[in-house]
């Protein structure tokens, strides 16, 4: 069966999901719908009307979350890693995601190219340059003045923050929503990945709120990845001199060209949009990452790769668990800008990176998820990183420089194209790159469209065309609205709002972590249970047809090594008389 096809969902006492003939013509989950309509619709009319006092407001809320609550961040997440090697390598793991005998509905490298697109793949290319050269620039406090140890202060930090706690987090919510969803039959919807914790409470209205949640969290998430992203694509066109300077006309022209493309492709489904794009995304940003890596200092690059994953690996705790306390107030502002904003922004990103790649990966089992999402895309990245960040601090420590700027920043928006710049075919590669951006965005809007409007359709897999069509506008049109308004002020308030919503949702993280645990534990004793049973009846099985090994069981004769009298206990004759059936309170 083909992942968009609709199948039939078991909802025990819940009713059956949406009626795709009903679903199409009018609101099913309405207690979501509307709710998350008007959150979204009030926060952009505040921005609009009050762009610089909601900025105000939100960076208010936001040091007092993520600086005061750093060490319950860095604890959970470092926490969610933890459960995901577990989960991987105990016994539980050989679960199938669907039915017993299912098989994976795309291959591994669909597969892969469609979760890395949806996942982190446009921040890569937005900060594989930026941020290895803002923390060599600025590294964080107690790091020591000289050039290589601030390099490797930069790429541990940087590898921290997109490598496995980026990953688990995804993992959690993909994983217990593919149990739910393809192992028992529930629909696509964050509810219901805590049935096994909170019962039929997940069909009432704290289900709701979970679900509204995730649709505004999600829906913020994507519409400020849209609205930062274009001042890239603007950035890059300046530098490369097609425009004079990236003006809001400008910017507001790619955000609607780019939401017109992941409109289309959104309406065709996975199958074929967003498939086709994640496959064009991987080469594109495999064929660049290839021409940066030859045209580059390609030695110091591979040897940077390694001894970074290295160091990654060694100094893995320390980094975890890394508050920065005896650093003071340099600490604390070093560590809510960066490691605390980035476990809030990952996990607000959760529900629709979550949802997305628990619908494409029907038919694998617990451990091939979680080694597919928690190690290849981790390896990739640090790659990544290697080759673009590596280059740029080749190029401050042993070049010309002039990636950092005197007072110590780094432009974010051309980092990437500055970087290009001092290579050869530097033109290529930047057009290469504008492209790769923007076919990204359309990646991450039109899967984000997808799954928002699944949740918001009550969990249907195959969602109305025209609800897709709405949310697709939507986030468009929130990045356009703030543009207009406030720039970069009214994008960061919204980016703030999403991460402040990552704290009501990393509540509902941890009851995933139970609650798959819960269900995991008692499928894996059902199986348990049942070998048992089978290899019981295959020794009974093999007594009955051997007659020498009949009539010892029986008691009516004796092996030639055994005492006359010495009988195999009967029990061994009837298996069954030996099993127990767990009392069920």
């Amino acid at each position: 069966m083909s992942v968009t096809d609709r199948p039939t969902q078991r909802v025990p006492d819940g009713g059956p999901p949406p009626d795709p003939r009903q679903s199409e013509k009018r609101i099913t989950a309405p207690r979501v719908f509307w709710p998350a309509l008007a959150i979204i619709g009030t926060f952009v009319v505040l921005a609009l009307a009050l762009p610089d006092q909601m900025g105000e407001l939100f960076s208010t809320l936001n040091d007092t979350v993520v600086g005061d609550l750093g060490w319950y961040y860095i604890l959970i997440v470092s926490g969610f890693v933890l459960f995901s090697v577990w989960i991987a390598l105990s016994p539980m793991g050989r679960v199938v995601l669907g039915r017993d005998e299912e098989k994976p509905e795309y291959s591994l490298t669909a597969w892969f190219a469609m979760l890395f697109a949806a996942g982190m793949g446009i921040g890569l290319v937005f900060w594989g340059v930026a941020e290895p050269l803002n923390h060599f620039a600025s590294p964080p406090p107690g790091t020591g003045e000289a050039a290589a140890e601030r390099a490797r202060a930069a790429t541990d930090a940087t590898y921290l923050h997109w490598g496995l706690h980026a990953w688990a987090i995804y993992v959690v919510v993909g994983l217990a929503m593919a149990y739910a969803i393809h192992r028992k039959g529930r629909p696509v919807s964050i509810r219901w990945a805590l049935e096994p914790l909170l019962g039929n409470r997940v069909k009432g209205t704290l289900g709701d709120a979970i679900d509204v949640i995730a649709v505004v969290g999600t829906l913020f998430g994507v519409a400020t990845s849209l609205g930062f992203g274009v001042k890239q694509v603007g950035a890059g066109l300046a530098y490369l001199g097609v425009v004079g300077e990236a003006t809001t006309g400008l910017l507001v022209v790619l955000v609607v060209a780019i939401t017109v493309m992941a409109t289309t492709s959104v309406v065709t489904g996975l199958d074929k949009g967003i498939k086709y794009l994640s496959n064009l995304n991987m080469g594109l940003a495999g064929a660049l990452m290839l021409l940066v890596l030859v045209l580059g200092p390609t030695v110091f690059l591979l040897g940077d790769f390694v001894s970074s994953v290295g160091s990654y690996l060694t100094n893995f705790f320390t980094l975890s668990f890394r508050t920065l306390s005896f650093q003071g107030g340099d600490g604390t502002s070093w560590l809510s800008g960066w490691t605390t904003f980035y476990w809030g922004w990952w996990m607000s990103w959760a529900p629709f990176v979550g949802v997305f790649i628990a619908r494409i990966s029907r038919g694998r089992t617990v451990r091939e998820f979680v080694t597919g999402v928690l190690l290849v895309p981790t390896v990739v990245t640090f790659a990544w990183f290697a080759v673009f960040g590596g280059s740029g601090i080749h190029r401050e420590i042993f070049g010309e420089g002039g990636l950092v700027g005197p007072d110590g920043a780094v432009s974010t928006d051309s980092a990437l194209f500055q970087m290009l710049d001092g290579l050869p075919w530097s033109s290529v590669l930047s057009v290469i790159a504008i492209v790769l951006v923007v076919v990204f965005f359309v990646t991450s809007s039109d899967s984000g469209s997808f799954v928002v409007d699944m949740l918001a359709s009550g969990g249907d897999p195959e969602p109305p065309v025209w609800s897709r069509v709405l949310w697709a506008l939507l986030e468009g049109s929130v990045a356009i609205a703030l543009l207009l308004a406030g720039g970069d002020s009214g994008l960061t308030a919204l980016q703030t709002a999403a991460i402040l919503l990552a704290l009501p949702f990393s509540l509902v993280m941890i009851g995933m972590v139970m609650s798959v645990t819960r269900a995991l534990l008692a499928e894996n004793g059902r199986m348990q249970r049942a070998e048992r049973r089978l290899l019981a009846d295959e020794i009974a099985g093999h007594i009955a047809r051997t007659p020498d090994l009949r009539d010892r069981v029986s008691g009516n004769g004796h092996d030639e090594g055994l005492p006359a009298g010495d009988a195999v206990p009967a029990a061994v004759a009837d298996p069954a008389e030996t099993r127990t059936v767990p009392h069920r309170r």
